[in-house]
C-alpha cells in the first residue's frame, strides 16, 4: 500500500467514524463498518470504486449486522452531509433518490464480495473483560487518578484506522492496546515484578512480547499517519 493510498483510506474511516456518530451507531456497529471497509479494499484499488461510497455502504449493512439499523434515508442524508458541509442538505429530488438506489445496490455487492461473511468477533468484549481485571489489581486511588479505562476504548476507536483488525486477534489486539494505555500512563501492574506468569499472558496464553509491540508499533504509525493527512 503506498502512502497516498494509506492517507486516503485514513480519511474514509474518519468519515466512517464521523458519519456513523452522526447516525447514532455504537461502537461495535461502527468497527464492523471499519472491518468490512478493509476487507473489501483488501480485495480491491481506490482506482475500480470510490471509498467514500463503499463507507457509506458499511455504515449501512453493519447498522444491520450489529441490530442497531438506520435508514437507508439517513445513510444517504448524514453521509452526504458529512462529505460535503459546505452544501445546503439534500432535497428529495434525483440526487437523493439516485444516491439511495446506488447504496443500495452496492450494499449487494459488497455482500458479495465478501461473500456474505460480515460477523465478527471484535476487541470490544475481551477489552472489557480485561479491564475488569485490572480495575480488581490495581489500588483504588490509582484506578481513580488514571483515566485508564478511557485512554484504552480511545486506542481500540483509533486501531481501526488500520488494518490491525485484519491481521491479528481480537484478544491480542485488547491485550496489546490495554499494554500502551498502561506504558503511556506509567502505570505498573501489581507484584508484576514477582509474578511467575506476566499479566498480559494470563489473558492470552497464545501471546508474545513480540506480538504485543507488533502491534502498538502499527498502532503508533497510525498516529504518524493521522498527521500528515489532516
Amino acid at each position: 500500500m503506498t502512502d497516498n493510498t494509506a492517507k486516503v483510506h485514513f480519511r474514509v474511516i474518519r468519515f466512517i467514524h464521523e458519519a456513523g456518530l452522526r447516525l447514532r451507531l455504537k461502537s461495535v456497529p461502527l468497527a464492523t463498518a471499519c472491518i468490512i471497509y478493509h476487507r473489501f479494499f483488501k480485495e480491491y484499488t481506490l482506482q475500480q470504486y470510490d471509498p467514500y461510497l463503499i463507507a457509506s455502504t458499511t455504515l449501512y449493512i453493519a447498522g444491520k449486522v450489529e441490530e442497531n439499523q438506520v435508514t437507508l434515508r439517513d445513510v444517504v442524508n448524514v453521509c452526504y452531509r458529512t462529505l460535503h458541509r459546505s452544501k445546503p442538505p439534500l432535497e428529495m429530488g434525483d440526487m437523493f433518490f439516485a444516491l439511495k438506489e446506488t447504496i443500495a445496490k452496492c450494499e449487494l455487492f459488497v455482500l458479495r464480495a465478501l461473500q456474505f461473511r460480515v460477523v465478527y468477533n471484535h476487541p470490544h468484549r475481551y477489552l472489557l473483560h480485561y479491564l475488569t481485571f485490572i480495575k480488581e489489581w490495581m489500588e483504588p486511588y490509582k484506578w481513580d487518578e488514571l483515566p485508564l479505562a478511557r485512554t484504552s476504548w480511545a486506542l481500540l476507536r483509533d486501531s481501526y484506522h488500520s488494518t490491525l483488525c485484519l491481521q491479528y486477534k481480537p484478544q491480542h489486539i485488547a491485550v496489546a492496546i490495554l499494554y500502551m494505555t498502561l506504558e503511556s500512563h506509567g502505570a505498573d501492574i501489581p507484584f508484576e515484578d514477582t509474578a511467575v506468569t506476566p499479566w498480559w499472558k494470563v489473558f492470552a496464553e497464545d501471546i508474545t512480547l513480540d506480538i504485543i509491540k507488533q502491534i502498538v508499533g502499527e498502532l503508533i504509525n497510525t498516529y504518524d499517519l493521522e498527521m500528515i493527512s489532516s
